[in-house]
């Protein structure tokens, strides 16, 4: 007796619909993060929170194409008798936009509906196109992480490390010789075993000097401005990067190091002195972070309301942090009572491609400031 046997593929898509449609919901989402990266960067349930929170962001609906069958939904343009011609129009539909008529209307318009976005999520958007520029080998490397690497192939191993490969030409190499060829007979001499080794990865180190004007003259907008740039770019280095120190200062008339929490959440009073914490920076890498065992990035944020007479000091501050850094960014914030600043007319001297200035004058301003701080390689950066 024969048997047939009819071997068939189904359509497998058919069966994924809800996976495309959840594919395409987050491509949506994605979509519509990446057009408002510079309001949601800045928004403040997301500064202010523990970063548990979620982020509304505003999605156009994705509609589904679908048959509908019950006529009285839906309006037909019309019906012959038996009697038509070829040509002959039997109806038409009203030829008007949705939602753009007279009156309240009653045709659909444009869905919108907000999604919940973690933080998480966004994090991702927004550090894709971030990195630490101008990164340098250093003396002092600290382990980064470690892999697994499979080195070597012995008779001897665990069950889970078999290397089928290596087996099975055992056997057929066994076989042969014994004139009966194939894969057959597999016996315990014939299991070979993969071994690995741990192999470390060390990377160099790098810290982050955060710069933060902390005087009478920064009010409620500027702080938030300065600490909406140092909540990304603390998450951001920390995400990223393994061996990132972050050193915390703030500064009126003088300069001292705090501690996070303070640096995020305590302010202060009385005049400006930027000179302060560029001399602060500089103590503290030449007694704990030499630029041949780190990679040294320097940030300071203010507004600018800088002693007239302290500003030619600044700048050769700054231009001795630039001869240790791989990086010194200065951010200026215009506040609604902003004047010009004299700081930054002197910070223009400077022409170092090691310095970059930026201007904030909203809260969308935060993430061009990130991206122009932090540039990946291949963006220009160095």
């Amino acid at each position: 007796m024969t048997y047939n046997f009819i071997i068939t593929r189904e359509d497998w898509s058919l069966h994924r619909k809800g996976e495309v449609d959840q594919h395409r919901h987050r491509e949506k989402v994605r979509e519509a993060i990446k057009k408002n990266l510079a309001d949601i960067v800045s928004e403040e349930s997301i500064i202010l929170s523990d970063g548990r929170r979620v982020v509304k962001v505003p999605i156009r609906s994705l509609d589904q194409y679908r048959f509908r069958y019950d006529a009285r939904k839906q309006k037909h343009a019309g019906q012959g008798d038996g009697k038509s011609k070829v040509g002959d129009v039997l109806g038409s539909d009203p030829q008007q936009s949705p939602g753009n008529g007279p009156g309240a209307g009653e045709e659909a318009g444009h869905d919108y509906y907000e999604a919940d976005v973690t933080i998480d999520e966004i994090e991702k958007i927004v550090f894709e196109d971030l990195g630490l520029p101008n990164l340098k080998e250093k003396k002092n490397k600290q382990l980064a992480s470690e892999s697994i690497e499979f080195r070597d192939v012995r008779k001897y191993g665990i069950q889970s490390n078999v290397d089928r490969k290596r087996t099975i030409l055992e056997v057929l190499k066994r076989n042969a010789l014994k004139g009966n060829p194939g894969i057959h007979g597999i016996t315990p001499d014939d299991l070979r075993y993969k071994t690995w080794e741990v192999i470390p990865k060390y990377e160099s180190s790098a810290v982050v000097l955060a710069m933060m004007d902390t005087s009478g003259s920064m009010g409620p907008f500027e702080k938030y401005i300065a600490r909406s740039f140092f909540f990304w770019m603390v998450r951001f280095l920390r995400t990223k990067y393994q061996n990132v120190e972050i050193v915390f200062l703030a500064h009126h008339t003088e300069a001292k190091e705090v501690s996070e929490d303070e640096f995020f959440t305590k302010g202060e009073s009385g005049g400006t002195r930027c000179s302060s914490v560029y001399q602060l920076a500089l103590d503290l890498i030449n007694t704990r972070y030499p630029k041949e065992d780190y990679n040294i990035y320097a940030f300071h944020f203010s507004d600018g309301d800088n002693l007239s007479s302290d500003n030619e000091k600044c700048i050769r501050l700054i231009e001795e942090l630039l001869n240790k850094c791989n990086l010194v960014g200065y951010g200026e914030i215009e506040g609604p009572y902003y004047y010009t600043s004299t700081l930054n007319s002197s910070l223009k001297k400077i022409n170092s491609p090691s310095f970059v200035s930026v201007t904030i004058r909203d809260k969308t301003g935060v993430y061009p400031a990130l991206k122009a701080f932090f540039k990946k390689p291949d963006q220009g950066g160095g």
